[in-house]
């Protein structure tokens, strides 16, 4: 929390933002959505310039086992504005045996035990204490539930105010839960898409900052924490060959991109892990787009799954999504609803994790990856959880 006193300097190399797709640069500032230029995404770019990142790698040792650690690589400038539960560090697990995996070193990372139960807390987090240092005391977000149960917290712990648009068919759990933190929330129909266009035109004259997926520039930010985790984690000798990211609004896996192109920038790692989207067959515009070869997703028509938080079927900044996974030589593939409940089964009684429908989803994508030979006998893979199972045990089958 913020505290009164002469400014505490974070550290943070932050420089300006940027547009990849027109190549619009921008002060860092002052409050932005997207390019004004082109309304494409805005992402934050860093001074790494005469900075002895070798001796900040040495330094990491000393400080707190929260995303914070990484305050350089962070936007936010004063210590006093960081709005924080703690988040960050997730454990790495090593899952052992895995059936139709023999021969794969299988290890996940749990975000399910971060506050507020989802990697979202990272986002919401790191987007809320920037926001917040400019001046913003208002936020909304049109979410399938764990980034507005995140962006309700982070707003309580602020002293701002938040609204939620969810979509008709989010589990009530996720709406308690943002209704428990102070938030306003919305019901507006079957899908995030749907949410979003009515959060935006409801919001438009309230002077609410949209915390939308890539239509502000820090989530992502807080999302890079993914990838310098794992380096950090499993680097140098235990790295993965191959991530396997479930892809919905897809920030994560852009964020971990730019997190393993800032350490190979720096010298502090010599290789980048193959990412893999992982989708659910009823809404898979990401992994249409790259087996098709598109250079950006068409919207996914008659959108459904088990999955709430893959239920985004126009991803907004695709471009950058399949960005990540072409230059990373990863890929995608789509799962079956039946193989995802399988997965969170097996998940829990094999391995002991409860996982949500999307952390799960990349479990039941394991044996399609090694069956057609994208992941090899002798790799290590690493599963991404992005979220508790408990929101979903009561939902319908």
């Amino acid at each position: 929390m913020a505290q009164t006193g002469a400014m505490a300097a974070t550290g943070s190399r932050l420089s300006q933002l940027e547009c990849r797709a027109c190549g619009t640069s921008l002060s860092a500032d002052q409050i932005r959505t997207v390019c004004p230029a082109c309304a494409g995404p805005l992402f934050a770019t860093y001074d790494l310039a005469h900075w002895s990142a070798r001796t900040w790698r040495q330094t990491l040792v000393q400080r707190p086992a929260t995303l914070w650690r990484y305050r350089e690589l962070l936007p936010v400038q004063d210590d006093r504005s960081i709005v924080t539960l703690g988040e960050g560090f997730s454990p790495v697990i090593d899952l052992g045996a895995v059936p139709d995996a023999d021969g794969l070193e299988v290890w996940l990372k749990d975000d399910g035990l971060l506050p507020t139960g989802s990697f979202k807390i990272r986002g919401m987090s790191v987007a809320v204490s920037r926001a917040r240092e400019l001046g913003v005391r208002r936020f909304f977000v049109p979410s399938a539930g764990n980034a507005g149960v995140a962006l309700a917290a982070c707003a309580a712990r602020a002293g701002a105010t938040a609204r939620i648009y969810l979509p008709t068919g989010t589990p009530a759990a996720m709406e308690s839960a943002c209704r428990l933190y102070g938030a306003d929330v919305v019901r507006e129909g079957p899908t995030i898409r749907e949410a979003g266009i009515a959060a935006r035109t409801a919001e438009a004259t309230t002077g609410a900052l949209d915390m939308s997926t890539l239509r502000e520039p820090f989530r992502a930010e807080g999302k890079k924490t993914m990838g310098l985790e794992i380096w950090e984690e499993m680097a140098p000798d235990h790295l993965p060959d191959a991530i396997l990211y479930p892809t919905g609004g897809g920030t994560g896996i852009v964020g971990m991109f730019r997190a393993f192109r800032q350490l190979i920038e720096l010298g502090l790692l010599d290789r980048m892990p193959r990412l893999y989207s992982v989708q659910p067959r009823g809404c898979a515009p990401i992994v249409r787009a790259l087996d098709e070869g598109e250079a950006r997703a068409r919207p996914w028509d008659d959108a459904h799954t088990v999955a709430p938080g893959l239920l985004v079927p126009a991803p907004f900044g695709s471009e950058r999504i399949l960005e990540a996974v072409r230059e990373s030589r990863g890929g995608g593939v789509a799962v079956s609803d039946a193989s995802i409940r399988v997965a969170v089964h097996d998940l829990a009684q094999r391995h002991g994790v409860s996982a949500s429908p999307e952390g799960a989803a990349t479990y039941a994508a394991l044996s399609s990856l090694a069956a057609n030979g994208a992941i090899r006998t002798g790799e290590r893979v690493l599963l991404y959880n992005t979220g508790s199972g408990i929101p979903f045990l009561n939902a319908p089958p």
